[in-house]
């Protein structure tokens, strides 16, 4: 009785049939001949409620499914569909209302549609989350009503769904497929002219025209009487780590995004690139302390586990520790590899303090140091001065601007590769530059 209660709504199409009665009602102590016309009207009213309230309670006559996905792709449009089966044997107007995770903060989902007997309907929505973690869907309403749309009954489903949202395996997957595609310029990705070939024997083997004759081996050439030539490959295997800074510096939003989500949507998104190219890939996390090692792998499902520990970085409010930094990498990686630094630096001060720890990384490992201009100073910048003040805020502006351009030209002039760019450049910028290292090999 009272999960009956709890479904039974009545529209508000019987409470304006109601008012016009009383209304009815009361002119009726004028006019006598409304007295009965009123009476008649609530009956009918009655008996039409009643009546669609057996037909829609004679059986359960709705099955509703949400089609949730194992986990979200954070920062994109994920798809969510719907699907509405009608058992009832007549056509229905329904309400369909879904308890979207408050991480969305949407309360006016509403959905309405009229469902034929027999039949389904299908539809989809999509949400796009901009925080890792774990997303809670309430329930799945569905109000169904006959044609005379005086009752509704409300029918729920899907209660208490979870799913996580891990970082960007949609862009992952985007650069997966493009970077062994020959449209790469498409989304700007580069292609390098390879300068020479690596030093990585593979075979020795006759000569055919065409092939470089400075790899020519004599000494096989005069034991078999014919040229023969040495044949390399690339280099492959070699150790690639993403170095994630998440401190501070990295709660900077853009566009609803961390500098922090945008490291690590890029990390996931270049090191697949890199294991495609048979590179070992591994990664870390620090601010006052390294957290999240993992070694660097070749193995095809070390993906995996680099999503797994990407999925709970989260930044905190401390300041970068680049000393215990070096002191790590020092420890734990005793082979030259490829460093990947996302970081941030807001002013020269903050890089001199870190430059020594730089400069002691660069010696040993092949270090870029990525970091991101400031978008905001840039539209701060092309405004145009109608005021004293605004002038005065776009020289402030221009120089903490140039003061980025001086921060990489000073990395540079140290031996250190620095990609500066924006967050939404930086998985392009960053793959274009792995791309360019390994094209001149430089690791």
């Amino acid at each position: 009785m009272i999960s009956f209660i709890k479904s039974l709504y009545l529209s508000s199409r019987v409470f304006y049939t109601l008012a016009i009665i009383a209304v009815c009602f009361l002119f009726s102590y004028w006019l006598h001949f409304l007295y009965p016309i009123a009476w008649l009207a609530l009956w009918a009213i009655i008996l039409l409620v009643l009546f669609e309230i057996i037909v829609l309670y004679k059986t359960v006559g709705i099955k509703a499914t949400r089609l949730l996905p194992e986990k979200f792709s954070n920062s994109d449009e994920n798809t969510i569909p719907i699907r509405i089966q009608n058992v009832y044997d007549f056509t229905i107007q329904t309400e369909i209302i879904d308890e979207i995770p408050v991480q969305f903060q949407k309360r006016d989902f509403l959905k309405s549609s009229k469902v034929l007997p027999k039949s389904n309907f299908d539809f989809e929505y999509t949400v796009r989350p901009v925080q890792r973690g774990a997303y809670h869907f309430g329930n799945l309403y569905v109000y169904a009503s006959s044609k005379l749309r005086f009752v509704k009954r409300r029918y729920d489903f899907d209660k208490n769904a979870m799913v996580k949202v891990y970082p960007s395996f949609i862009q992952m997957k985007q650069y997966d497929f493009l970077a062994n595609d020959s449209k790469l310029t498409q989304i700007g990705l580069k292609k390098i002219r390879r300068i020479g070939h690596t030093m990585e024997f593979e075979q020795i083997k006759d000569y055919v025209q065409g092939d470089d004759i400075r790899s020519i081996n004599w000494k096989a050439t005069a034991k078999h009487g014919s040229l023969m030539i040495n044949q390399f490959q690339d280099e492959k295997s070699q150790p690639i780590y993403s170095v994630i800074d998440a401190s501070r510096v990295m709660k900077m939003p853009f566009k609803e995004l961390s500098l922090l989500d945008y490291a690590i949507n890029s990390t996931l998104a270049f090191s697949n690139v890199a294991l495609k190219k048979h590179d070992k890939i591994g990664m870390l996390t620090f601010a006052n302390t390294v957290a999240n090692f993992l070694p660097s792998s070749g193995k095809k499902t070390y993906i995996n586990n680099i999503s797994e520990n990407l999925y709970n970085i989260k930044t905190n409010f401390l300041d970068a520790d680049f000393g215990t930094l070096y002191a790590h990498i020092k420890r734990q990686i005793s082979h030259r590899s490829l460093l990947l630094l996302y970081t941030n630096f807001e002013h020269i001060s903050a890089l001199k303090r870190q430059l020594p720890y730089l400069k002691a990384l660069s010696k040993k490992h092949l270090l870029v140091v990525i970091f991101f201009e400031n978008t905001e100073l840039n539209s701060l910048i092309n405004t145009k001065a109608e005021n004293l003040e605004t002038i005065y805020d776009q020289t402030i502006a221009e120089q903490f601007a140039y003061d980025k351009k001086v921060m990489a030209s000073t990395l540079q002039k140290n031996g250190i590769q620095t990609i500066l760019t924006t967050p939404d450049q930086l998985t392009i910028n960053t793959i274009n530059k792995y791309l360019e290292i390994k094209a001149r090999g430089l690791l």
